[in-house]
């Protein structure tokens, strides 16, 4: 999603921060596995003088999956066309795309679990043997029309891969989860992002804010942009880590990267629920929230640090999400423990 625009930004602002999308495979920091694995796909395509398999990327939002898709047509030499998953209306608007890719163009379809049904499986030809079967008019009189293709390679991104149908899942040839960023690369990623913006910020303060974003790039780059905010019209503009910190607690950010929205959902389901388990349906209901938005944003996160479980019940809440409240832990999340 891309951020509001800020009135505090300079001219010519916006088009510094388009640039902290890194512009090399090289310049990508984190996912050191998955970076290997693609520059031996590239290597090969190359050599073969061939375009690359279909890829499929998926995780959580904002841990770079169209930026890999980026980088592998600037690695590859091709252009890229990007759409999302929702835009593709039509089968018609699919033809209209891939009939005017290149050799070995890469077509990027962002939240392909969402595409139209129709659409899915006019794309499956198109895939396998670069190829599109249209049909033109209706009745007696409608005809059937083969388009050929150039080679092409689809890069897809999915936040909810469960949802992707097995026939679609299967014509990738690469399907690789992006995961959750540690705080060394975090820092890494936000001190690149600091030198392009031009801002001036200590180590310390890089720690504190990389521990807070929630071992996501989009999150870590929002932070440090809304903190030198802060630092410039309150801190002469140098980032300290007082200075991050205050800004953290004015953005109601927490040491451990939750907002007010994630703590709404830890309280209700720990001073409501007794810490479950609760149906997501009740969850989302209680907090006011879409069914989506708690599984695709919140809860990954939520889990991965241990705070939120799913089991055949419910969400049910930790004994470390208790602690981090200030709750005292009940006797029923003591047992659940005792019992895994």
């Amino acid at each position: 999603m891309k951020d509001a625009v800020d009135p505090n930004d300079q001219p010519g602002e916006e088009k510094i921060e388009q640039n902290l999308r890194p512009q090399k495979l090289t310049e990508f920091i984190g996912q050191p596995e998955l970076k290997k694995q693609l520059r031996i796909f590239i290597a090969a395509a190359k050599k073969r003088h061939q375009s690359m398999e279909h890829l499929l990327f998926y995780g959580p939002p904002g841990l770079g999956k169209t930026t890999l898709a980026c980088l592998l047509a600037k690695e590859m030499g091709v252009n890229i066309r990007i759409t999302s998953g929702p835009a593709l209306e039509r089968a018609g608007d699919l033809a209209s795309i891939l009939t005017s890719l290149e050799e070995s163009d890469i077509f990027f379809i962002d939240e392909v679990h969402r595409l139209n049904k129709v659409v899915e499986e006019t794309l499956y030809p198109a895939m396998e043997d670069f190829r599109l079967d249209m049909v033109l008019g209706k009745g007696p009189a409608a005809r059937t029309l083969r388009l050929e293709l150039n080679h092409f390679t689809i890069v897809a991104a999915t936040t909810r891969i469960g949802l992707l149908s097995a026939p679609m899942r299967d014509r990738f040839g690469f399907v690789q989860r992006i995961n959750f960023y540690n705080n060394d690369d975090l820092e890494k990623i936000i001190l690149r992002s600091a030198e392009i913006l031009g801002i001036e910020i200590d180590k310390e303060a890089l720690s504190e804010i990389a521990k807070r974003s929630r071992g996501t790039p989009r999150v870590a780059n929002r932070i440090l942009r809304r903190v030198r905010d802060f630092a410039e019209v309150e801190a002469g503009g140098k980032i300290t880590l007082p200075v991050a910190k205050e800004a953290l607690k004015l953005l109601e950010v927490d040491d451990f990267g939750l907002t007010d929205a994630d703590r709404l959902i830890l309280r209700c389901i720990a001073e409501k629920h007794g810490g479950g388990p609760i149906g997501i349906e009740t969850l989302a209901a209680s907090v006011s929230e879409d069914i989506g938005t708690i599984e695709e944003v919140y809860e990954p996160y939520l889990m991965q640090i241990g705070f939120l479980k799913r089991t055949p019940r419910g969400r049910m809440l930790t004994g470390t999400a208790f602690e981090a409240l200030g709750l005292v832990v009940p006797n029923k999340i003591k047992q659940e423990q005792f019992e895994i």
